[in-house]
């Protein structure tokens, strides 16, 4: 079981932390509550921030004289430039102190996407879609780093690509702090496969820098490492990569393999690349087949397990077809 450094997360309050919601509710989510053993939360309440109370009346996006702006209908008082100030003075100290976000989805403060957006302060359509104000400052400081809301995490191509690049960048954050050429090294080999399958496009220019053939000096050799890095983790990889990698690594002890054990695996990925089977399930075979063939390097490969296992979801579906169709 690999060790992983711990990610430092800023989460709306509001999502199981505390009833701050603009009517003293508290939102569940059944994914922050398992990840709060893993990470560092930071929870914030931008609207609590600057001095809006709990229960409150809403606040909503309205475009004035073509501008964006933040505006209570009830008392048509404008918060932008208070959201705006306090959004800057918080984010501004985290600059190399956290990992990702998570935000609250539609809130026209916290939203990092799909906000709705209002013509008007009286009741009315909305005619756009957007950020909320503190979502966009979030974006805007940190557009590398790993955020979702509560919603989209529900999807769990979503979420596994957010908790990959999550753990990822903690794990690299960490290896920077050390400062050394070594720890650079080891982060690249660890992570081959994952970046294969991320882009090879930047493996390749990553596994040059790591090499430092120009004998650069470390802080400059991690500065643009990370710049590629981020590169690299910015879109999730797709299934065909994700298969790619997977029979890269099936190819370490295919010659050991029977017929029937690599027909199921051929088997189990056809039904992976048909959205009928996780990723976690066929990554469980090359487990199990790299501790049986002794495979010292594919064990530390971060590709096999991303983040702690205690965070993968295996469904009933899942389960059941490994029952039926591996062991028959």
């Amino acid at each position: 079981m690999r060790k992983f450094s711990k990610p430092t997360v800023v989460v709306s309050k509001c999502i199981t932390f505390a009833p701050v919601r603009w009517d003293n509710s508290i939102i569940s989510s059944d994914f922050v509550e398992k990840l709060k053993p893993h990470v560092n939360f930071i929870p914030i309440c931008p609207e609590m921030e600057i001095g809006l109370g709990v229960p409150r009346n809403p606040i909503r996006i309205v475009l004035v004289n073509g501008e964006n702006r933040l505006i209570q209908p009830s008392t048509g008082i404008d918060l932008t430039e208070k959201m705006d100030a306090f959004a800057d003075s918080f984010l501004s100290p985290l600059t190399n102190e956290v990992d990702g976000f998570i935000l609250k989805s539609g809130s026209p403060s916290s939203g990092f996407k799909n906000v709705k957006i209002y013509p008007k302060i009286e009741k009315s359509a909305s005619i756009a879609k957007g950020p909320g104000f503190f979502g966009k400052a979030v974006l805007q400081k940190f557009p590398y780093l790993a955020i979702e809301d509560e919603r989209r995490l529900l999807n769990p191509r979503i979420k596994e690509h957010f908790l990959t690049k999550l753990f990822t960048l903690a794990n690299f954050r960490e290896a920077k702090k050390s400062g050394t050429i070594n720890e650079l090294i080891r982060f690249q080999s660890e992570n081959k496969y994952l970046l294969t399958a991320y882009s090879q496009k930047e493996l390749r220019i990553l596994g040059k820098i790591a090499a430092n053939q120009e004998e650069k000096p470390c802080n400059e050799l991690f500065k643009t490492y990370e710049t590629h890095l981020y590169k690299a983790l910015g879109t999730a990889p797709s299934l065909g990569s994700n298969i790619n990698v997977m029979y890269k690594i099936m190819g370490y002890f295919s010659n050991q393999l029977s017929k029937e054990e690599k027909d199921f695996f051929i088997k189990s990925l056809e039904k992976y690349k048909e959205g009928k089977l996780p990723l976690s399930a066929n990554i469980s075979i090359l487990k199990a087949w790299i501790i049986r063939f002794k495979q010292r390097y594919l064990m530390d490969q971060t590709f096999l397990e991303p983040y702690p296992e205690e965070l993968v979801d295996l469904d009933s579906f899942s389960a059941e077809f490994m029952a039926k169709e591996y062991w028959k």
